[in-house]
């Protein structure tokens, strides 16, 4: 009777003990396969960070390729001048003999403001340029229209439409150059309130359009 007493003393003490062990160990099994989710969570968007990062650094790399390639062209043809023209002065007879007859056109009215505008009246210029060349033009005061007229070019071909951003809207002109840093030379209305031809930051321009 003793013996049977003890043996399930015993019995009870074995389970209470293997009740107790495997409620320790459930945590501890929950919080690996919280770490290991982490890490292969981790582990996923750092693969995705490195792809996202390769193809950034691919299309900067074309977008370079392709700049660099036009100014290459352009210099060899002639159509680059170190110092914009200010005043009633051109570019370079060779730049002259390449340009386009929007840039003819545009040069037309250097130094003043053929528009009705006193103010915001760089695409009404623009459109005007267009107009009075044979070309149709967006029908729009902002500069943003341009964006999405004509069709797209990689880099500042001479004839070029350039849109640009410009602190409190846009800003748009006409390539007529680049100069000895590589930046492109633009004629635009509203540069300080007349029509300008001068160098232009590359990096404040977002898109170059030729007119159909």
């Amino acid at each position: 009777m003793r013996q049977s007493t003890a043996l399930r003393r015993s019995l009870v003490a074995l389970a209470l003990c293997s009740t107790a062990f495997a409620v320790s160990i459930a945590p501890a099994a929950a919080r690996s396969h919280r770490t290991s989710r982490r890490v292969a969570h981790a582990r996923h968007v750092d693969h995705h960070a490195r792809r996202h990062y390769a193809l950034h650094r691919f299309r900067h790399m074309a977008r370079r390729s392709q700049w660099d390639e036009s100014v290459a062209t352009m210099r060899r043809r002639g159509l680059s001048n170190t110092h914009a023209s200010l005043g009633s002065d051109s570019l370079s007879g060779a730049s002259m003999s390449g340009s386009s007859d929007l840039v003819s056109e545009a040069r037309r009215y250097l130094g003043g403001n053929p528009t009705s505008r006193a103010s915001l009246w760089c695409a009404r210029f623009m459109n005007m340029v267009l107009q009075r060349t044979g070309h149709r033009g967006t029908g729009s005061d902002t500069a943003s229209s341009f964006a999405s007229y004509g069709h797209r070019v990689s880099g500042p071909h001479v004839g070029a439409i350039a849109v640009m951003s410009r602190r409190g809207g846009g800003h748009v002109g006409i390539i007529t150059g680049v100069d000895a840093s590589g930046n492109p030379i633009m004629i635009s209305g509203n540069n300080r309130n007349r029509v300008r031809e001068a160098p232009i930051s590359r990096s404040r321009i977002y898109a170059y359009v030729m007119p159909n």
